[in-house]
């Protein structure tokens, strides 16, 4: 059998979400011999500040080396990576992959997924599973291949979406789940010498119905509100974009003007319905609680951000604002 020092793993990711991952292989003794992430992002006014991920952050602390290629083709990039021999490689939280990379390794590259595949394929699993309602998701590791999010599926790990639970929440949750899969996913390839069972997603969903849900990426316009939806959609919306990107809606305010009113957090309220001539979306207060109209009934809003403000509870956003509604 072999051991784990004789295994060679290459890990790629970038955000806090892979750094779990990356810290699994590493505190578990495992021979990480180069980490693969995004060049350092330009930050500040004058984007004039070089930001370095999180698990380069990481990587550089434990003193692992570092690969941070502008595109995943360039020859020079492919070089470097051969030259580290990796037998097998990690990806979590990461760009897609060229044939050339993942296919290098000779035990394949497998991605930690933050859904249960087939579900929520996608950049962004985590918001909208909780948009849609869902009262479960977890995560899933697969060996890559062409396509995006389809490949073999090594194993699935649930985890289950309290009704108050927000992406934070979440994202923490299946960091930690992520984490655990992909160690033990890698135990099973050290077992094996370099071979894990999987399985097609095609036989995975074969004699099971059911629909499939996207998870495509996330942009600002995404993110506004509709409020001619039901109070309940409207909630797991809410949660499902806080705290980051955070969902939002146009205000009118007393003046005459409109502005940008961030929501995070919200309640419902099935006993104030909303009556037939009442637009979506209007905004009442009363004494120190808010209320926007949704289609079928009253949403509570608890936590909020008024664009040029910071974010507060109601009561003191009302106490600071209330001549503007």
């Amino acid at each position: 059998m072999m051991k784990k020092e004789d295994l060679r793993i290459v890990f790629m990711g970038t955000p806090e979400f892979a750094v779990g991952t990356l810290q699994a292989l590493v505190e578990g003794g495992y021979r990480v011999v180069a980490v693969v992430t995004q060049p350092d992002k330009a930050v500040g006014r004058h984007h004039d500040t070089l930001q370095p991920s999180e698990v380069k952050k990481y990587a550089q602390a434990c003193g692992l080396p570092v690969l941070q290629p502008e595109k995943m083709k360039d020859p020079s990039f492919l070089a470097e990576l051969q030259a580290f021999r990796p037998d097998l490689q990690v990806v979590a939280a990461f760009r897609m992959l060229p044939e050339q990379v993942w296919a290098m390794p000779r035990f394949g590259t497998f991605n930690v997924h933050a859904a249960l595949l087939p579900q929520y394929r996608g950049a962004a699993p985590i918001n909208w599973a909780i948009i849609n309602g869902e009262t479960r998701t977890g995560v899933t590791t697969f060996f890559l291949d062409h396509q995006i999010d389809t490949g073999r599926i090594i194993l699935q790990r649930p985890f289950d979406i309290p009704d108050d639970a927000d992406a934070e929440y979440v994202y923490d949750g299946l960091m930690r789940l992520g984490a655990e899969a992909a160690l033990e996913t890698v135990d099973a390839v050290l077992a094996g010498d370099g071979h894990v069972d999987s399985v097609s997603q095609t036989d995975w969903m074969a004699g099971k119905e059911m629909e499939l849900k996207a998870a495509p990426k996330i942009f600002k316009e995404t993110c506004q509100i509709d409020f001619h939806q039901s109070a309940k959609q409207v909630y797991d919306f809410i949660r499902g974009l806080s705290p980051y990107p955070g969902a939002w809606m146009s205000a009118s305010l007393k003046d005459g003007t409109e502005r940008v009113l961030k929501i995070y957090r919200s309640a419902k309220t099935d006993d104030r319905p909303v009556a037939q001539d009442t637009e979506a979306g209007t905004l009442q207060t009363e004494k120190n609680r808010l209320f926007v109209a949704c289609r079928d009934s009253w949403l509570e809003l608890l936590s909020v951000q008024l664009s040029g403000s910071r974010r507060m509870n109601v009561k003191d956003f009302l106490n600071g604002n209330r001549n503007l509604f």
